[in-house]
């Protein structure tokens, strides 16, 4: 989910016309037994091909930060982004007309096709970059029945409750401490008549994922990390208690029509409001508080707000139950190849290097979680405040869930549940849909 990550999320408005119409497909073949990949795919004629969802600015600046590479190397890298990339990445990979590279946003997405045996073992040199570079848990994310399949390319640091400071002192409001405190604050800004809250979950096909990343937050921070990887493995279901108040305390917040949504209506336009658009009512004044990723950074930028400590937007990681816990969710995306040819692995493991994550958050509105990257590059304070979160020896860090499930739930009934809650739907009846979608095996 992102870009920084950018995240799945930075979805692009170029609608694909489906898979006849796509024109980054590399050489065709079926997928071969997992573990072993594809077999060799691909030609080396000086053209890579690389899929993903990161789009319009975002894409501009992931194409400016290889583009010297591109000169010194002699190889053109084409760039595509799709609204429909989860949706499509399955089906083009089984019918053979798969890009020579993947920007996967979900590590589940890409288990399930390395599992299919579509995608191709990582090269020495990217693995050489990944032990190099990422923390074990980082390349965990990338790795499938032992087998690494990639690199991590961007990440972001979740759970971050953007605002405006001034707005914060005039009012003599309080950056809150803890999760009753959040509570207290909507409700003081409520009083005054004003709704504290924007949100918005509109994503074309993947509507439905910002209030997942809501209730991940909510998970991790009431109960804990060992319930948070057991709900991962599915070892606790979405019909267990401490899930389902997980989404209470959600509710507490989006489903309360005092508290949302600021600037575009009622509860239930939450679901029509695309991600980004709460960007440009936080720096209009129009909302008070939302909740977003580290890469809404680059969205607020986009909407003429600084963001800044002293600026027009600051942000603070949502409290937990305890003033001072510093367990936080995150995401990023894993490039993996489904072409095995000289130039893909050569900007495979550009892709991987600390070479290349200083180049793009040196652009600005991202970071990365690679050990190279040097924190004075983040374009902003609260850039920099992630890098350090995420290189904090004592962060309880977690990568998003949905992320990790297998895509039928990951990216399938639980971005619907919450889209159902949202328009009203009974709590235990959305649980138990969502948990339906889990793979029998």
């Amino acid at each position: 989910m992102g870009s920084t990550t950018l995240h799945r999320r930075v979805l692009l408005p170029i609608a694909i016309g489906g898979i006849a119409a796509l024109t980054l497909a590399a050489c065709s073949g079926g997928g071969g037994p997992a573990g072993d990949g594809p077999g060799d795919r691909g030609e080396a004629d000086g053209v890579v091909t690389i899929y993903g969802t990161i789009a319009d600015t975002e894409a501009e600046l992931l194409e400016q930060s290889w583009a010297d590479w591109e000169t010194e190397n002699d190889i053109d890298i084409q760039y595509e982004s799709s609204k429909q990339f989860e949706a499509e990445i399955g089906s083009r990979a089984q019918a053979g007309d798969t890009p020579d590279l993947a920007i996967f946003p979900q590590p589940g997405l890409l288990g399930d096709l390395a599992d299919r045996g579509y995608v191709q073992p990582a090269p020495e040199g990217v693995a050489d970059n990944v032990a190099e570079g990422w923390s074990e848990d980082w390349a965990g994310y990338a790795t499938v029945n032992d087998t690494l399949y990639g690199a991590p390319l961007m990440a972001s640091v979740k759970g971050f409750v953007w605002y405006s400071p001034s707005q914060f002192e005039e009012n003599g409001w309080e950056v809150p401490q803890t999760w009753d405190e959040m509570l207290a604050l909507s409700q003081t800004i409520a009083d005054t008549g004003e709704k504290p809250w924007c949100a918005g979950f509109g994503s074309d096909a993947a509507t439905g994922w910002p209030g997942t990343d809501w209730v991940e937050d909510l998970v991790l921070r009431e109960a804990g990390p060992d319930v948070y990887d057991q709900w991962v493995e599915n070892e606790v279901p979405f019909t267990d208690p401490a899930i389902k108040t997980a989404f209470e305390s959600v509710g507490e917040i989006l489903l309360n029509p005092d508290y949302v949504n600021a600037g575009y209506g009622d509860v239930t336009t939450i679901n029509s409001t695309p991600f980004g658009d709460p960007a440009t009512a936080l720096v209009d004044g129009d909302c008070a508080l939302h909740h977003q990723a580290s890469f809404y950074d680059g969205f607020i930028s986009d909407a003429g707000g600084e963001v800044a400590e002293d600026g027009d937007i600051w942000a603070f990681l949502t409290p937990g139950t305890e003033a001072g816990a510093s367990a936080v969710t995150g995401g990023g995306e894993i490039v993996a190849a489904f072409s095995n040819d000289e130039d893909t692995i050569a900007v495979q493991e550009y892709l991987s290097s600390a070479d290349w994550a200083n180049s793009r958050v040196s652009l600005g509105g991202v970071i990365s979680a690679n050990k190279g990257l040097d924190p004075a590059n983040a374009s902003s304070g609260i850039l920099t405040q992630a890098i350090e979160i995420l290189q904090d020896e004592n962060t309880t860090f977690r990568f998003d869930a949905s992320d990790l499930m297998p895509g039928a739930v990951g990216s399938g009934t639980f971005f619907k549940g919450m889209v159902a809650w949202v328009n009203g739907d009974d709590l235990d009846t959305v649980l138990e849909q969502i948990e339906a979608g889990w793979p029998s095996e």
